[in-house]
This record gives structure tokens, sequence and C-alpha cells, in this order.
């Protein structure tokens, strides 16, 4: 090798050491990508992880899977990511209640904030009061009476203690100053499965796995959770407007990785399924799902997600709630 050689040989040498992970961003993904699901399928996560790994296979060319990890309220399917590689081919729909509401459990194994890479807000939306299609609750106000005044004698279901459906319910619970009886499954799917069967009484679930039960007339719609109306129920109060002034609380969903992986990779996550959301078709579904998105940035991310943990911080603590 002649000195000329040597000189740029050494030149490369130094920019990859400047840039780590530059290369692995260009040559990723190098092997199939797993998106790990942390709740049953059935509800939001799972939809959410389906509709981007479909879109993903095809971009890179490359299998990508949808893997279902439910337990501990979608920390169980989170610590497993977070102990992967940070290599990009392990990632993970997360939750409110993963990155944001996780002080309600002592004992984790894992920090979320520090142990996870959010890489976008992959979206948005209200949830939706739900009651069986025979409910003797016809409306909000009948549903509001009976929990101001005989709490106990309502179940309410979750996707599990800490999700995002629990927590909008602990808010609404504290804004009325009562306490229902909280009946927690491992994801949606079999909650929502229960709540049909009328097993239990009502849910403040994901607009995106309530809305086809209750087009479908398996299920009864009462009020949407979020700041206004959503257009596809313009029927529909908002619990504010039903009862309870200043109530807000909407579920919010990521697309994360470990934390560690490479800066380059990390945005290139986020270009691509940026990309990939504002897709006429896709942004069809979103619709159809009543979800919401808003272009972001990683280091946008995070920051949302710190002020969310701030706010759902403050419900733990003013709900004393504890989930281990």
């Amino acid at each position: 090798m002649n000195k000329r050689h040597f000189l740029q040989a050494a030149g490369a040498g130094l920019l990859a050491a400047a840039l780590p992970g530059r290369g692995l961003a260009q040559d990723y993904p190098a092997k199939p990508i797993r998106i790990v699901a942390p709740l049953a399928p059935g509800g939001a996560v799972d939809i959410l992880a389906r509709l981007i790994a479909e879109r993903l296979q095809p971009l890179y060319n490359q299998t990508v899977i949808v893997e279902n990890k439910p337990g501990a309220s979608g920390h169980l399917g989170a610590q497993f990511v977070a102990r992967s590689p940070a290599d990009g081919h392990t990632l993970m729909v997360g939750t409110i209640g993963i990155h944001a509401a996780y002080a309600s459990y002592s004992k984790l194994a894992y920090d979320p904030a520090k142990e996870l890479q959010p890489i976008l807000v992959i979206g948005e939306a209200s949830n939706i009061v739900v009651v069986p299609a025979n409910s003797r609750f016809k409306t909000f106000a009948d549903f509001l009476a009976e929990a101001k005044a005989k709490p106990a004698g309502i179940n309410y279901a979750s996707a599990g203690p800490g999700s995002s459906i629990h927590m909008i319910t602990e808010l609404f619970q504290l804004a009325i100053g009562q306490r229902m009886n909280h009946v927690p499954y491992k994801g949606s799917g079999p909650a929502l499965a229960d709540l049909i069967g009328g097993q239990v009484d009502v849910m403040f679930e994901n607009m995106s796995s309530g809305m086809a039960h209750v087009r479908g007339g398996r299920l009864r719609a009462l009020a949407v959770t979020g700041p206004k109306r959503d257009p596809r129920f313009p029927e529909l109060p908002t619990i504010a407007e039903a009862g309870v002034p200043g109530f807000s609380g909407t579920s919010w969903f990521t697309l994360a990785a470990p934390a560690g992986t490479p800066t380059p990779l990390v945005d290139r996550l986020n270009r691509d399924v940026q990309k990939l959301l504002a897709a006429p078709d896709v942004a069809e579904r979103y619709n159809a799902l009543g979800m919401g998105f808003a272009p972001n940035s990683p280091a946008e991310a995070r920051a949302f997600i710190q002020s969310e943990t701030t706010k759902w911080t403050r419900v733990i603590e003013a709900a004393n709630l504890k989930l281990d």
C-alpha cells in the first residue's frame, strides 16, 4: 500500500470512528426485524404494531414480525426490548403505562426512562367510554350518576394495571371523588370480550380497538375522553361536556428501541416511519382507527414523554396508586 492509499484508508477509519452507527444505519436491516407488542392481541398496541410491520417489510425488503409479549401491564415486553441488542432489529410499540405511568410500580427490574429510546410518537387519540349493548347505562349521565352515588356497584375493565385505559379511568375517579372496582386484564382483547359478554360494566377503551365494536352493535358508546368531540362520533359528548368540567385524557403510543441504539439509526427509523405514516392509505387507516399523528423527532418524542410522565406521576401520587 502506498502512502496515499494508506492515508485514505486511515482517514476512512477515523471518519467511521467519529461517526459511530453511521455504517450500521446504512446497512440496516441486516436481518429480520421484530416489533414487540407488549400487550395481548386485539388492542391498539397490537393493531399499530401490525400496521407498521406490514409497511416496513416492503420498504426494507426484509421480514418484519410482530411478537406479542403481554404481562405486567406491558413491562414484561418492554424489559425484553430494553435488554435486547441496540441494533434496531428489536423495536416496540410503547404506551403511557410503559413510558409515563411506571411510578405506580416500585419493583420494576428496569428503568423505562433510561433503558428505552423513543424513536417517535406514532399516534394519539381520545379514549371512548363503552358499555355492553344491553347495559343499564343509556347515556353518560346515567353512568356518571351511579358512579357518584354507588361506585362500588360498578366494575370497570382495563388493559392492565398502569395501562392508558387504567390511568384515564383513575383520572376520572379523581375528578368525581369516587372509586369503582377495577378489573384488570392482560390487554384490551380479553377485556373487550368480557365487556361485550356483560361480565364487567364499563371500559374507557382506546378508540382504535373500541370503535369497531360500537359500530358492530356489540357495545354502546357514551362519551369520549379527549378535549373535543371526535369527528367519527360527533353525537358523543366529551366527558367535560357531559358533567365533569375540565376533564381531558388521551392515549398515545410510541415506536421505541433499546437505549444505546446509534443516533443515525434512530434518525433513519424516525424518517422512514414518518414517511409510512404520511402515506394516504395509512392516513385513511388511522382515521378509521380514530388515531391522529403529528410529525415529531426523537428529541421531541422524549420531551413529550417527560412532560406526560410528570402529569401521570401526579395522578399516581394523588390516587396513591401502588401496583406491586
